[in-house]
């Protein structure tokens, strides 16, 4: 049965093919040089690559100006810009002793590194020493 459905289709293609072909319009390709048209759109990409090296440039100048890199030395104070979700901490229990936890820090706290001198009654565990 496929056999044959395929055996009419091919027919048709073979007997209407020729007259579809013949029947399309012309493609770009096979029109006549239009010198007026060319010129029009020659004329346009050249005002629009000028424009479009005037707007590179002013970014490359630019482009410096919107960032900047700040370094912050080790142990330096710093403000947080945006709240920071599930950080870990280490908390003083009931007992008084370090408990393992999580919090957020929101936007505009200070994050200090520990001064062994000013903290040195904070005990300081490692996460293997927290049962």
């Amino acid at each position: 049965m496929l056999e044959l459905v395929l055996a009419f289709l091919g027919s048709l293609l073979r007997a209407f093919l020729p007259a579809i072909i013949e029947a399309a319009p012309d493609r770009p390709e096979d029109g006549q040089e239009q010198p007026a048209v060319r010129d029009a759109l020659r004329a346009k990409i050249a005002r629009t690559w000028g424009t479009a090296a005037v707007l590179l440039l002013i970014c490359a100048i630019a482009g410096g100006c919107f960032s900047r890199v700040v370094y912050v030395k080790a142990g330096e104070p710093v403000r947080l810009r945006e709240t920071l979700r599930h950080v870990g901490i280490w908390a003083m229990g009931a007992d008084g002793k370090p408990v393992a936890g999580t919090m957020d820090l929101p936007e505009g706290w200070y994050c200090l590194p520990m001064d062994p001198a000013r903290d040195a009654a904070v005990p300081v565990l490692r996460d293997s020493e927290v049962k």
